[in-house]
């Protein structure tokens, strides 16, 4: 949550929970972006770094915000200014190996992360032999036409949601029989799991949440849980900016984790439903703009 008010630097996680570290270039720069705050506990600078520590109100009212913000969570205006060129919607069934699919979803994926980021869009470059088929940044991709390829037959056997998964995240390979075990050690289901347990969490507790009571979300777990969802629109943006969508599902599996251990540990209070809300809403939100769709069971 740190970006959203000091935009400046790039931040990245500190050693603990609600910890974030940043490089400036100065004690000006540093000075202009801090003034009275209550949000932030303490302010340190060593070596030309920034540590912030916020306190544990700051980092508990997460949950509402994530909540609060819906579908939109993810959202940010971090790569404001910059354009992106529109990409064809991937058509996976119709790639001929599991790279050429790869690289079409990633990108898919690379428009649709930027947008979510708050950059525009351009139409796509015309080519010599016509131009390029028109296209949207969307977070559903297109059914297609079975080719028979190997990407195709992984589908047909494991879903088009586990496929994306694999393919989101790097891989250039894989095996529907593998990208269909419902383990946690399978990412491809692991993920859509936590979002199910948060689901479920809601479901069997009571919705909505009631008062909101920040200083009772102090359990090490809740804490880790925060603040993971803290990094989310950020997130985002690192992997659009660097077109690297792998790197957010990287970062959907660590909220997947975190989702699950918490879930599974915490008592149901007004807090915790808060707290699983607002999993369930960011895991949702990821998800989408994967377009992997986010179930409610499994």
């Amino acid at each position: 949550m740190l970006w959203r008010h000091y935009p400046g630097p790039h931040w990245r996680p500190g050693p603990a929970a609600g910890i974030y570290v940043a490089r400036v270039a100065d004690a000006a720069e540093r000075a202009e972006l801090f003034g009275p705050d209550p949000a932030i506990q303490s302010v340190t600078e060593s070596n030309g770094y920034l540590t912030v520590s916020l306190t544990p109100e700051a980092l508990a009212q997460v949950a509402v915000d994530v909540a609060r913000a819906g579908d939109r969570c993810a959202d940010s205006d971090l790569l404001r200014g910059r354009t992106v060129a529109a990409a064809p919607r991937a058509d996976l069934t119709a790639a001929a190996s599991w790279l050429a699919a790869r690289d079409m979803l990633a990108a898919e994926l690379a428009v649709t992360l930027a947008v979510a980021a708050g950059a525009g869009v351009v139409p796509a470059p015309v080519r010599d032999d016509g131009p390029v088929r028109d296209s949207v940044p969307v977070r559903d991709s297109a059914p297609g036409s079975s080719s028979g390829g190997p990407v195709a037959a992984a589908i047909a056997y494991a879903g088009q949601d586990a496929v994306r998964w694999r393919l989101a995240s790097g891989g250039a390979d894989g095996d529907g029989r593998a990208l269909a075990r419902q383990v946690l050690s399978n990412p491809a289901y692991a993920v859509r799991y936590a979002h199910a347990a948060a689901a479920a969490v809601l479901r069997w507790a009571g919705y909505p949440p009631g008062e909101f009571r920040p200083g009772l979300l102090a359990e090490p777990a809740q804490r880790a849980l925060l603040d993971v969802l803290s990094w989310l629109p950020e997130r985002v943006a690192v992997a659009a900016r660097r077109e690297r969508p792998d790197v957010f599902a990287r970062y959907l599996e660590v909220l997947a984790a975190r989702t699950i251990d918490t879930m599974s540990t915490t008592e149901p209070s007004s807090e915790t439903l808060w707290l699983a809300l607002a999993a369930r809403t960011a895991l949702g939100a990821g998800l989408r703009l994967l377009g992997i769709s986010a179930p409610e069971r499994v």
